[in-house]
């Protein structure tokens, strides 16, 4: 009997206010912009000529409402599932903190770098650049490349992956025992994860990704 190809199609919410105004977000509430709700258009342009019967989200308002632009084009669509295993990774202490406010604490030193500095991959590149200009090229990379390290009251990117390879045990189980296609409404650092596990690529490639927000990630599973 031949297998039939079944597919997930992973896409991130649009720019919020706290994207646009470089504040690191990870689990707080904040509305997408009016790019953000581009963003999300743009993706549910892209997935217009596909079909999905399932369709998963997080608890946080920016993927359930990037979600609603995209099941719009999707009447097929009947089920509808919030999974925290796919929410943005947990920034702890730092969440509600602009990017500058840690720039200028970095220059005083008044953060951690061993616990803090693995928040780096969510920098601007203007602003990466200036934190390897400031730290140094060996300390930097010690510093961003700390995928175990958590921030206090966060998660550290080796958390994240934990929890995501949980998820995608269970949605490809998922898939193959329903037949279905699915699409899942995430974030950048949990499709970060999804991503490295999928695509079986080093964490130093996955920790220098940008995570597109009008993209849509496609994978197929045999069923």
């Amino acid at each position: 009997m031949k297998k039939k190809v079944c597919k997930i199609y992973l896409f991130r919410h649009g720019r919020t206010v706290y994207n646009v105004k470089e504040i690191f977000t990870g689990w707080k509430h904040t509305k997408l912009t009016w790019r953000g709700r581009r963003d999300a258009k743009r993706v549910a342009k892209k997935l217009k000529g596909k079909k999905f019967d399932v369709a998963f989200r997080t608890k946080l308002p920016r993927s359930m409402e990037t979600l609603s632009y995209v099941l719009k084009f999707h009447p097929e669509c009947k089920k509808i599932v919030t999974d925290n295993r796919m929410i943005e990774r947990s920034y702890g202490i730092l969440e509600g903190t602009s990017h500058k406010e840690f720039m200028k604490k970095m220059g005083e030193r008044a953060y951690d770098l061993r616990k803090e500095g693995d928040a780096i991959e969510n920098l601007s590149p203007v602003l990466r650049k200036k934190v390897i200009m400031f730290l140094g090229k060996k300390e930097y990379e010690a510093v961003h490349r700390g995928y175990n390290v958590r921030v206090p009251g966060g998660e550290s990117f080796a958390d994240v992956e934990k929890r995501v390879r949980d998820f995608i045990f269970y949605i490809k189980k998922y898939v193959k025992e329903n037949k279905v296609n699915v699409a899942i409404s995430a974030h950048g650092n949990s499709i970060r994860l999804f991503r490295k596990v999928m695509e079986k690529v080093s964490r130093e490639e996955a920790v220098d990704w940008f995570i597109p927000y009008d993209k849509v990630f496609e994978y197929s599973v045999l069923v």
